[in-house]
């Protein structure tokens, strides 16, 4: 039973902000925060080494500074620094490199999506004569924690809790 939660908990709460956020555009702090505590219990259920644990939280640390300056930046938003943080405790050293390749490849495709929905959505508001109340957004707003979760479930089977639930 341990196995499988440690295999399949963090993939389905990923899932579950990322969706929210593409539906949304909120991640909820209880979320998050869900995620990030979730962690801990499974590390010690899993028999994760302390030193393992201790390097998984330097990881998200690291990443919730990193994504506070990204959200400082206005790249993203608070729930997506959050959410990277949460990500980084859960993946740790060895494969978080991975994890952020794969989810700048999805962020990428993801913000390649909403700017040609934009460009749609600008066009026939174009044809329509409402093109002079869309120049106050012209900025899409691209779901991050969508891109998250897939570089996430996509890296996940990598990770340390594989090899533990094997």
């Amino acid at each position: 039973m341990t196995a499988l939660l440690s295999t399949t908990l963090f993939p389905t709460l990923m899932i579950l902000a990322g969706a929210g956020d593409a539906l949304t555009m909120r991640i909820p702090n209880w979320l998050n925060i869900l995620i990030a505590l979730l962690f801990f219990p499974m590390a010690v259920l899993t028999g994760m080494p302390m030193g393992d644990i201790g390097l998984h939280v330097a990881v998200g640390v690291g990443m919730f500074v990193l994504g506070f300056a990204l959200f400082s930046l206005g790249v993203f938003g608070g729930g997506d620094a959050k959410l990277l943080a949460a990500a980084g405790l859960w993946l740790g050293w060895p494969d978080l490199l991975n994890f952020l390749v794969v989810t700048a490849i999805a962020g990428g495709i993801l913000a390649l999506c909403v700017g040609a929905w934009s460009v749609i959505r600008f066009n026939s508001e174009l044809q329509d004569g409402s093109i002079f109340r869309r120049f106050r957004s012209v900025k899409p707003n691209v779901p991050y924690g969508y891109a998250f979760a897939i570089g996430a479930v996509l890296s996940f089977p990598e990770t340390w809790w594989f090899s533990a639930a094997g």
